[in-house]
């Protein structure tokens, strides 16, 4: 996990130190060459032209780099979390059902062994559960439960593991947002001091930047908050099955129990 958060954190840093001093004359080069295209073109049909992309591209960089890098980071290091939870809940998913009429088949034909056998070659936090209480078999009914309350709290804490980051960028995005916003402000005041004047051009580049980072910063957190949601409800779910399946597998261990007697 650390490695992927590195090496997005990597790209970006190489993408904003490589690109920014480019940025802008590849954008003097497109707006001369739209300008040049388009000469006899009408404002709707230039604007029909320019795809989504470009036009994102283009006020991103028009926010500013030092605005715009971190928000871009938060953005790369929040997708990174949420593909690596993603893929471990994944991973975690089991058929309990399925999981459980095995492991009662295992214990009544091969008994504990063959059953803990069965747990130790199934991935995903059900089956470790179940081999930690076939591990505790000889301490009773007691011990097995006891051992898989404490299991059962480490998987969980596994399973929403990192969500705490996500929560972190979704909070910090809109505040780095309107951080910008405050000093895109203080930019627009400036321009007018210098100038004395407060016609439209003079403040257009500070209000640009308070607006841009503002709506970049959200689209950020609103992204994250919606595979957070999604993370949040796959995880509910996977724990309340985990509690389901570890009621169940109980009452299989009372019964082999008392048929062992």
């Amino acid at each position: 996990m650390k490695k992927i958060i590195v090496l997005f954190s990597l790209v970006a840093f190489f993408c904003f130190t490589t690109t920014p001093s480019f940025a802008q004359e590849d954008t003097q080069t497109e707006t001369e060459q739209t300008a040049t295209n388009y000469a006899n073109v009408s404002n709707d049909e230039v604007l029909e032209m320019q795809s989504f992309h470009q036009v994102l591209k283009e006020k991103f960089i028009e926010g500013g780099a030092p605005w715009m890098a971190p928000i871009l980071l938060l953005l790369i290091m929040g997708l990174a979390l949420v593909i690596e939870r993603v893929i471990y809940l994944t991973m975690s998913t089991t058929n309990t059902r399925n999981l459980l009429k095995r492991v009662e088949d295992a214990l009544a034909n091969g008994g504990v062994e063959e059953a803990k056998e069965l747990c130790r070659n199934t991935r995903g936090p059900v089956a470790s559960i179940f081999f930690q209480g076939l591990d505790h078999i000889n301490e009773g009914i007691e011990g097995v439960e006891k051992s898989i309350v404490s299991l059962g709290a480490i998987a969980t804490a596994r399973l929403e593991k990192n969500m705490s980051w996500l929560s972190f960028i979704i909070a910090v995005s809109p505040m780095v947002g309107f951080l910008g916003t405050a000093v895109g402000m203080v930019m627009a005041f400036d321009a007018i001091e210098a100038a004395g004047d407060i016609s439209p051009t003079v403040v257009a580049g500070g209000m640009k930047v308070a607006l841009l980072t503002t709506v970049f910063a959200l689209i950020v957190a609103i992204t994250i908050q919606f595979f957070y949601n999604y993370l949040a409800a796959k995880i509910e779910s996977l724990v309340d099955d985990m509690e389901n399946a570890s009621i169940d597998f109980i009452d299989i261990m009372v019964k082999h129990m008392n048929t062992q007697k």
